[in-house]
């Protein structure tokens, strides 16, 4: 079997090991007989090619998560919210693309990883929170009002087009890390295919379909991530909104799912307080490295800032011992040697000698223009003094 592409392009792509699942399993599903005709009996086989996320999506998943993440943090406390969770069942999404399978999935392109689309997310708290202000018994409402559910997820009229308004939330694409860096293979077996189509009646006489379909499999991690426009808000709300919404997380997660197939118990979570923890630690983390970056940068700013001001001499010493291999060696005996050396000649070897004398003045013992040592020629700073003052002399 293979993939719907010209022969060039499989030799290139070496059967397309190295693609993320969502590429494989769309343009590169390798179901087709060479005539171009569907090999109905090896669609299990060629799902399997498609499971596991090699190096490469794996790098691209984890980048992506930190990078909502680090987009996150640019929000304040009050005005965000993180919900870490862990598939408890397995969980599919986008069933109804068009696809060999007669079962799509929902890949977010053009880095072919599994997703659940905001706006998924967005309808099944929205169904959650109209469940709670449903509760007859008050305390189980957990806060929540109609006028809450207008508030943050919005109005939208029947006809939409009169009477409608945008919530405060916004509610940010969830990339699930699949257990063991792989996707799953599920099977519904349909026994009444005739019924359901509407040809004949039920019997217990129908030949049953296996039909395969993808999934992320269960003990999968979900990062669920919302952000408040606290403006559209009274003040009572701004002040409650992430309880409320911790709330109605919870209810989905114990009575709705997240995906398609939820009525059999697909995309059923549960909270991962261990993993949440594990990310505001990381958010904690990130916010001092960039503190410190910020502190650098700053000190580095103020360093160039205050070498302009310098004379060419100067800088130019400055810019010797930033790169001088040995960082250990002090700058004093650093310079003497690269005088000796011959870097600087003429008037700016003398310049150099009067920074030379400046800074030995300033650091005890290093300007020496007598030596009591017995053996004056192994008395370092003497003689590092008798070769300055020979080079501010013109020798």
């Amino acid at each position: 079997m293979r993939a719907a592409v010209p022969d060039y392009v499989v030799r290139a792509a070496e059967n397309f090991h190295d693609c993320p699942p969502g590429h494989r399993f769309g343009l590169y599903f390798p179901v087709w007989r060479a005539d171009w005709s569907l090999d109905k009996e090896g669609k299990g086989a060629a799902l399997k090619q498609t499971l596991s996320l090699p190096p490469y999506a794996r790098e691209a998943l984890a980048a992506l998560r930190v990078r909502q993440a680090i987009l996150l943090d640019a929000f304040p406390d009050n005005a965000r919210l993180s919900i870490e969770a862990e598939s408890r069942a397995p969980f599919t999404s986008g069933l109804g693309i068009e696809h060999p399978l007669e079962n799509g999935f929902a890949f977010l392109n053009p880095y072919g990883l599994p997703y659940l689309p905001g706006s998924s997310i967005k309808g099944v708290l929205r169904r959650a929170a109209e469940e709670l202000v449903g509760e007859l018994i008050e305390a189980d409402r957990k806060g929540w009002t109609p006028e809450a559910i207008t508030a943050f997820f919005g109005l939208e009229s029947e006809d939409r087009e009169k009477n409608h308004s945008r919530g405060a939330l916004t509610f940010w694409d969830a990339l699930p890390n699949p257990a063991k860096h792989s996707m799953g293979m599920e099977v519904m077996t349909p026994h009444h295919s005739g019924y359901y189509k509407g040809e004949t009646t039920p019997h217990d006489a129908g030949q049953p379909n296996p039909i395969v379909f993808l999934v992320v499999p269960a003990d999968s991690e979900f990062s669920f991530h919302l952000t408040c426009d606290a403006t559209r808000l009274s003040q009572e709300l701004t002040a409650s909104w992430q309880d409320l919404m911790r709330a109605v997380f919870e209810h989905a997660f114990d009575w709705l799912g997240f995906g398609a197939k939820t009525a059999v118990g697909y995309g059923a979570m549960e909270w991962d307080p261990k993993a949440e923890h594990d990310a505001e630690q990381q958010r904690v983390d990130r916010a001092k490295r960039a503190k410190e970056e910020q502190a650098r940068k700053r000190e580095e700013e103020e360093k160039a800032a205050a070498r302009a001001k310098l004379d060419p001499i100067e800088q130019s010493i400055l810019d010797f011992l930033d790169t001088r291999p040995d960082k250990n060696q002090s700058a004093i005996s650093a310079v003497i040697g690269a005088v000796k050396q011959g870097r600087w000649q003429g008037d700016d070897k003398a310049a150099v000698a009067r920074w030379l004398k400046a800074r030995m003045h300033g650091e005890k013992g290093q300007w020496k223009e007598a030596s009591q040592a017995k053996k004056p020629e192994k008395d370092r700073e003497y003689q590092n003094t008798l070769l300055v003052m020979g080079w501010l002399n013109g020798n």
